[in-house]
């Protein structure tokens, strides 16, 4: 009989043998891609994979602007010692450091009236923005319906992406994939190895098409009645809008909202082999180019006297409009917080922000003239599938009692 020390050797070995092999296959890129893609939700350290993604993934990169805009600086402001959550007095450097922050940003009328990083992260380090990337999205939407390219968030997706017919999108209107209530299926178990979310990470890590995947999901609920949050929605928004302004999506940002707002960085979209942008967060930035987008919005998508993005679309997308879309505990949303056109609302009170997973945020807090921006690589993120690792709604009171100051 083998002993436990021979029969771990063994394992061992078998495990490089199977690297070896694979990586003879696949390639030594596409088997980095594959372990991080793994290694996520696990409660390893990610924040050296957070500022070199566009490094090990393919991605498509623009410049800065070629007349960068800068924030000046505000009176500074330290952020508050401590904040209420559930009851209880939390300790802000605590949570920061807890949470595995990079760089933290509060804006003030336009201003910057606090700007701390950490981790090795400073103002010009790009970060992986992921799902605040939809947000971004949403905003090219917007100007593609203001420019005519897409005649209405009323038309089916299909008659923009007609790829799609016989696919849970198929005859689903624009307006209900912006609303994440297409109705598609979405299986998010991080521990079954066939749900949707770890095939879509094999199918990232491999390169394979992005276009192809959301061709796979199923029809589960009536379209525009059901909020389900689903990155396959925004990758679907992604499609169609190359079809609509007959550009790449990183070409359409350059030149509607990169240039436009004065970024003072350049941006990479990650892509698949193919070269189509991963739309539901592929955008790789600095914490400064984000906080503008937030900055936009606070405006009503007016930048210092030009209008780059309607007024009515900024409301409508920080605006639920439907039952389904409420703040608050429903049984027609996996959610409580409420939702517009690929922005969060957390309540009743007018805030909204979007949220990228690892506690990334732009929160905007257009009453009190405040944007509030986050890069984050909370180790802890996913491994409990809850509050209790995730901090998201911790994360809002925190901002909650920045805003109080300016009451």
């Amino acid at each position: 009989m083998l002993t436990k020390r021979i029969r771990i050797a063994i394992l061992v070995i078998a495990a490089g043998v199977i690297v070896v092999a694979l990586t003879a296959v696949v390639g030594h890129k596409k088997i980095e891609r594959l372990m991080i893609s793994q290694s996520m939700f696990s409660g390893a350290d990610q924040v050296e994979h957070f500022r070199t993604m566009a490094q090990i993934f393919p991605a498509r990169a623009i410049a800065a602007a070629p007349q960068p805009r800068l924030f000046d600086a505000g009176e500074a402001l330290p952020l508050p010692e401590t904040y209420d959550f559930n009851g209880q007095t939390r300790n802000t450097a605590d949570f920061l450091d807890a949470t595995d922050t990079t760089g933290f940003l509060v804006l003030k009328d336009s201003r910057i009236v606090y700007e701390k990083y950490w981790r090795g992260n400073d103002a010009g380090t790009h970060w992986i923005s992921f799902s605040m990337c939809k947000s971004f999205v949403s905003a090219l939407i917007g100007i593609a319906v203001s420019e005519g390219a897409i005649a209405s968030i009323n038309d089916p997706v299909t008659r923009y992406a007609p790829e799609l017919a016989g696919s849970a999108y198929d005859g689903v209107r624009i307006k209900d994939i912006l609303q994440m209530s297409s109705g598609a299926s979405w299986n998010e178990d991080y521990s079954d190895w066939n749900s949707d979310i770890n095939r879509f990470g094999r199918t990232f890590a491999f390169g394979g098409s992005l276009d192809d995947f959301v061709k796979t999901l199923k029809p589960d609920h009536k379209p525009g009645t059901f909020n389900r949050y689903n990155s396959m929605d925004t990758q679907v928004l992604g499609l169609m809008l190359r079809h609509a302004t007959g550009t790449s999506l990183t070409e359409y940002l350059a030149q509607k909202l990169w240039n436009p707002l004065g970024m003072e960085s350049g941006v990479e979209w990650i892509t698949d082999d193919s070269g189509s942008e991963f739309a539901a967060g592929g955008l790789n930035a600095t914490l400064r180019d984000y906080a503008r987008l937030g900055e936009l919005y606070r405006n009503n998508g007016n930048w210092y006297g030009r209008q780059i993005v309607a007024a009515d679309w900024v409301r409508a997308s920080v605006t639920p409009d439907a039952p389904h879309l409420m703040p608050g505990k429903r049984s027609n949303s996996d959610s409580t917080l409420g939702y517009g056109f690929q922005w969060w609302v957390p309540d009743e009170r007018g805030d909204f922000s979007a949220i990228g997973i690892y506690n990334q945020f732009v929160y905007v807090s257009a009453d009190h003239h405040l944007v509030i921006a986050k890069t984050s690589a909370n180790h802890h993120y996913g491994t409990t599938n809850g509050e209790a690792s995730d901090h998201e709604d911790e994360h809002l009171a925190l901002f909650r009692a920045i805003e109080s100051r300016f009451r």
